[in-house]
């Protein structure tokens, strides 16, 4: 079967009915799971101003299709979507989609949380959180590169 993949890195927002819609449009669909990230609040108890996001361009577009493909190969999908916003941020925006249509519920749960655990510590983005009239860029945590971890095949 063949998974169809859309890939999206943008400024401009998204919907998420739309974006559902659109993955559940193909035949044979039983299950569509989906995660949405959102800009937090605070960071570590400070209120966060907004965040900055960047990526390099192309270079990004082709690590999130290899992740997506790779996930095609692991589990029978109908369909993944995955949009990633750049640009500046502020709190309660949506930064990340990830969805994926599937027949059954158990590949579409496992792709979508492998997506977002790969996409974590593979995809080249970088964030720099403005607060307080500073900012810094954020560092890759350990508990997301344990997560991806999982997934590793031998």
């Amino acid at each position: 079967m063949d998974c169809r993949i859309r890939i999206a890195v943008q400024e401009q927002d998204f919907s998420l009915e739309a974006e559902g819609r659109v993955l559940q449009a193909l035949p044979n669909v039983g299950a569509l799971v989906s995660f949405s990230g959102l800009v937090r609040e605070d960071h570590e108890g400070q209120k966060i101003d907004a965040l900055f996001l960047e990526h390099y361009a192309g270079m990004t577009e082709r690590s999130l299709e290899a992740i997506a493909r790779e996930a095609a190969s692991r589990w029978p999908l109908h369909a993944i979507t995955i949009i990633h916003r750049i640009g500046t941020l502020r709190p309660g925006e949506q930064i990340v989609f990830v969805g994926v249509s599937s027949a059954h519920r158990a590949a579409a749960f496992s792709a979508c949380e492998f997506l977002m655990d790969y996409l974590k510590t593979r995809a080249p983005f970088w964030k720099k959180c403005m607060l307080a009239g500073q900012s810094f860029w954020v560092e890759a945590k350990g508990s997301d590169s344990d997560a991806a971890e999982r997934w590793r095949q031998d």
